[in-house]
C-alpha cells in the first residue's frame, strides 16, 4: 500500500500541471490501479502495472514510439554502432501489419530473399496481428546458430521462412561496392547510416577520384537510414554551402531544427541517386535534398516514407522512452512522414529479379572456379544502374567531360 500511496501522491502533483478534465482521467487511472490492487485474483505488483500502463500510453502513438526498460533501450543503442545480433531486417507497423522496411545487405534476411513490404503475419506460429515494434524485435533476436520461423505475405502469397540468426555487423559503405562502373562514372552504395558513414563515404569518394572519377551514381536501394547527423553530413557533399539540407518541426519549439550546409566539398560532380521501396529515412533526407535543390537525379521507385524523428530520452530506473517529437521537412517544405519522395526517373524491378539482384550483389569468398563460373552466368542486367550510367555517361559528353566519341 505504500508504493500505492506514493504513487497517487505523484499523480497527483503531476496532475496540477493539467486542466481539470485531465486531472478528472488521472484520478479515474488511479482508481482503476486501486481496484487491480486490491481486488484483482491474483496479486501484481506496483511495478508490473505501472510497466503495462506505460507500454498501453506508448501503443496509442505511431509504431516508432517505444518505452524500453534497461536492457531493450541497450539492445537498441547497439543497432545504431553498426553492431547487433538477429536476422538483419529493418521493420515497423504500417497499417497494423509488422512490414518489412529493407532487408540488410549481407545478413540471413537478405540471402533468404526477404523485400521491402513483406508482410511478416507470424513469428513462431504466433500471429503479429496487435504485436508491438518492440515485441517483434526481441521475438527475432536471439542468439546467433538459432533458427526463427516467420510467415510472409507477399502480394497473394504466404509462405513459411526459416532463417538462422547471425551476429549482424553493418558495413555502412562496403568497400566492395565502391567502384568505377566506366573510367569516369564511379560507384557507391550506403547500406545504412551509422556512427561512421560520413567517413567512411569520404574515404570511398577520394579513392574513386584518384581513379578518374568525373561523375557518381550513389546507391540508396534499401537503405532504411539510421542517424540523422549522419544523412545530413553525407549530402554536405553535394549541395552549396549554406543550402539548407532539411528541417525538423514538432509542437514544440525544441524539436524544430534548420540543418544547413557549412562545407563546400564536391558539389559540381554530375549525379544520381538510386532509391527504392526499401530507402527510408536518412536515405530519404539525402534525396530529398538532392532533389530541390536540383543538385542531381532521382532515379528508381517511390521511396518508404518514414520521416519521423525520434528522441531518446532518459527515465529515472534506467529505462528510455523513444517518442516521436518531430518530422522532417525537405528544403521545399515537403513533408516525407508517409508520403516518400518520388524519383525523377521511374524505373521499377519485379520482385523476382530484385531478389536475383540482391543475391547476386553479395560478395562470397574462396569460391571454386567452377562457383565463380555459375555464379557469373547466372548474372543478370541490374536495370537501374544502367540506365543511370548511361545518363551520367551522356552528360559528361554534352559537359565536355568526356570525348564526344
Amino acid at each position: 500500500m505504500k508504493k500505492l500511496l506514493l504513487l497517487l501522491m505523484v499523480a497527483a502533483i503531476a496532475a496540477t500541471t493539467f486542466a481539470r478534465n485531465d486531472y478528472e482521467d488521472l484520478k479515474l487511472f488511479n482508481e482503476v490501479m486501486s481496484q487491480i490492487e486490491t481486488n484483482y485474483v491474483e496479486e501484481k505488483s506496483v511495478t508490473v502495472l505501472t510497466d503495462g500502463a506505460i507500454n498501453g500510453m506508448v501503443q496509442t502513438l505511431d509504431p516508432f514510439s517505444q518505452y524500453m526498460k534497461p536492457d531493450a533501450a541497450t539492445m537498441m543503442e547497439s543497432e545504431t554502432q553498426g553492431h547487433f545480433g538477429g536476422l538483419g531486417i529493418r521493420i515497423t507497423i504500417r497499417d497494423k501489419y509488422l512490414t518489412v522496411i529493407t532487408p540488410l545487405p549481407g545478413t540471413p534476411a537478405f540471402r533468404e530473399g526477404i523485400l521491402p513490404d513483406d508482410k511478416i503475419i507470424k513469428i513462431e506460429g504466433e500471429s503479429t496481428e496487435g504485436i508491438t515494434l518492440m515485441d517483434a524485435v526481441t521475438k527475432l533476436r536471439g542468439k546467433p546458430g538459432t533458427k526463427v520461423i516467420i510467415t510472409v505475405a507477399r502480394n497473394k502469397e504466404i509462405k513459411d521462412i526459416t532463417i538462422t540468426r547471425e551476429d549482424i555487423k553493418i558495413e555502412s559503405v562496403p568497400p566492395d561496392n565502391s567502384k568505377m562502373l566506366t573510367s569516369a562514372v564511379g560507384y557507391i552504395q550506403i547500406t545504412e547510416f551509422t556512427a561512421t558513414t560520413a567517413d567512411d563515404f569520404a574515404r570511398a569518394y577520394a579513392e574513386l577520384e584518384t581513379k578518374g572519377m568525373k561523375a557518381l551514381l550513389l546507391d540508396l536501394r534499401n537503405n532504411p537510414g539510421g542517424l540523422l547527423t549522419s544523412a545530413v553530413d553525407v549530402s554536405k557533399h553535394f549541395l552549396e554551402k549554406d543550402q539548407l539540407v532539411v528541417y525538423t518541426k514538432g509542437r514544440r519549439k525544441e524539436s524544430d531544427f534548420k540543418f544547413f550546409n557549412d562545407k563546400t566539398l564536391h558539389e559540381k560532380i554530375p549525379l544520381i541517386v538510386l532509391v527504392n521501396r526499401g530507402s527510408a529515412s536518412g536515405s530519404e533526407i539525402v534525396a530529398g535534398a538532392v532533389k530541390d535543390w536540383n543538385r542531381g537525379l532521382l532515379l528508381g521507385e517511390k521511396t518508404f516514407g518514414k520521416g519521423s524523428v525520434q528522441s531518446l530520452i532518459g527515465l529515472s530506473d534506467g529505462s528510455k522512452l523513444r517518442l516521436t517529437t518531430a518530422k522532417y521537412y525537405t528544403p521545399s517544405g515537403v513533408c516525407i512522414h508517409d508520403k516518400g519522395i518520388e524519383p525523377d526517373i521511374k524505373i521499377s524491378i519485379s520482385q523476382e529479379d530484385q531478389i536475383k539482384l540482391m543475391k547476386q550483389s553479395e560478395v562470397i569468398y574462396n569460391l571454386t572456379e567452377e562457383e565463380m563460373k555459375k555464379k557469373e552466368a547466372e548474372k543478370i542486367e541490374d536495370a537501374q544502374i544502367e540506365r543511370a550510367k548511361e545518363i551520367l555517361l551522356a552528360e559528361l559528353k554534352l559537359s565536355g567531360g568526356l570525348p564526344s566519341k
